[in-house]
């Protein structure tokens, strides 16, 4: 019997200024311990349903704001917070939080984002908010009907027949609810991922590659790459299919524990570390012999896919990722769609300099209208190959709409810049002038 219990290898939770590690699972059924490192805060203040918070300070020094009161903390103090009570805490600390009884879903209400943490404000003027912003933050007896709203279609949703679903008048109603879903929801980082992720995407990337000349350099920059399964991917498919080349990787991420992880490149086959979800699931068994070496449960990536992968510690949003240089290649993925509007098109707008004249772009995992906007303002070519296999190749994103702000909405033909909004690859030109005609007058639809 286990009576000990070390650090994870793997973060548990994280925030824009936060990782948090669970211990466990403990034999005390109705207890939760976390392992946190604050280097700026709790992005959020929250109000817990029924959960009794108790934190202690192991180092640093901050504060916790709990019922709008302020309370200087530092090493050796303890904090207690009751359910029904608003709180966040700011500060560089490291902190062992108790949390009795467990989490558990829908526990958390999420009331205001933390300045101390982030810049994350409404994009709306004072007295001309979208009616959506308005309906999402209204609240009778303390509850908002907006959420019991969104978890009844949670439940609706998943019961419908896809014929129905398909149809005009449900997926006008599914376009409501995900404007609500994407009003609603506090937005976070996740760290769901699997091998192989996406083929179809795989797939133009390898056809790309017939573009290069023999023992070309390859530039490839892959954004938040989590624990490493999308970079490792992708260097698979381009060593797989063109060992001629010299291939660059620079792999990006705003967590270091997560850079350190994939860079190790060790994987547990017994039990994910990392997320709920089985990440091999959509390796057959000969994709898993090429890609790991085994070891009892240790699945080790082989070092001809390891080579020129460089891992970087860095926030994407921020001028510093400039000193990566132009790619031939940039991917996206997966973590724009965490950010609020302003600061994913922001973003985006700052990833676009990283790729090469003619190069091109991969981003998934972003809300469209972002991503439709950008791409229309900076006159990105959408690439129509393969567009409508890549738009569903990740069926977890689309289990998700429209109850949920991440979850990625149905394509739909009907719409006349349906090419630019649901296309996931772009190729980015210097100019409109060497648009094809048919872009052009695309865009000018828009």
């Amino acid at each position: 019997m286990v009576y000990t219990y070390t650090l994870p290898k793997s973060t548990s939770f994280t925030g824009t200024g936060l990782e948090g590690y669970s211990f466990g699972p403990l034999r005390q059924q109705d207890l939760d311990i976390y392992y946190i490192e604050s280097e700026k805060g709790h992005d959020t203040f929250m109000v817990s349903k029924k959960i009794n918070r108790t934190y202690y300070v192991l180092s640093g020094s901050g504060y916790f704001t709990i019922d709008n009161r302020r309370y200087d903390v530092c090493p050796g103090m303890l904090v207690e917070v009751p359910p029904k009570v608003e709180y966040s805490y700011s500060g560089k600390m490291t902190l062992i939080g108790f949390a009795r009884p467990r989490w558990f879903s829908g526990n958390d209400r999420h009331t205001r984002w933390n300045p101390d943490v982030t810049c994350r404000v409404s994009s709306c003027l004072p007295g001309r908010e979208a009616w959506s912003t308005r309906l999402s933050r209204l609240r009778i007896a303390g509850k908002s009907p907006v959420g019991a709203f969104l978890r009844l279609n949670r439940r609706l949703w998943h019961h419908l027949p896809l014929s129905v679903a398909r149809l005009g008048p449900v997926r006008s109603y599914g376009d409501f609810v995900h404007v609500l879903a994407r009003k609603q929801c506090i937005r976070a980082q996740a760290f769901n991922t699997h091998f192989l992720r996406n083929r179809p995407e795989l797939e133009l990337i390898r056809r790309l590659l017939k573009l290069k000349s023999n023992g070309e350099t390859f530039r490839v920059a892959v954004l938040g790459c989590s624990f490493g399964a999308e970079a490792y991917s992708i260097a698979w498919r381009i060593r797989s299919a063109r060992p001629d080349l010299k291939l660059i990787l620079n792999a990006v991420d705003i967590s270091r524990r997560a850079v350190e992880f994939a860079q190790r490149g060790v994987y547990s086959l017994a039990t994910s570390e990392l997320t709920s979800a089985n990440i091999f699931e959509r390796m057959s068994a000969a994709e898993k012999e090429e890609f790991f070496e085994t070891d009892g449960e240790a699945a080790t990536v082989t070092p001809w896919i390891k080579e020129g992968i460089r891992w970087n510690v860095g926030d994407v949003g921020e001028s510093e990722i400039d000193a990566l240089g132009h790619h031939d290649m940039v991917v996206a993925s997966n973590f724009l769609c965490h950010m609020s509007a302003a600061e994913a098109e922001r973003c985006l707008r700052k990833i676009a300099r990283l790729v090469s004249t003619y190069g091109y772009l991969f981003v998934s995992g972003i809300d469209l209208d972002v991503r439709t906007k950008v791409a229309r303002d900076l006159r990105w070519k959408p690439v129509e190959e393969l567009l409508e296999e890549i738009h569903e190749g990740d069926p977890y994103l689309g289990r998700h709409w429209p109850w949920h702000y991440s979850g990625l909405e149905p394509l739909n033909k009907k719409r006349k810049d349906w090419k630019i909004r649901y296309a996931a690859a772009f190729q980015l030109v210097p100019t409109t002038a060497t648009l094809p005609i048919r872009y052009e007058n695309e865009l000018a639809e828009v």
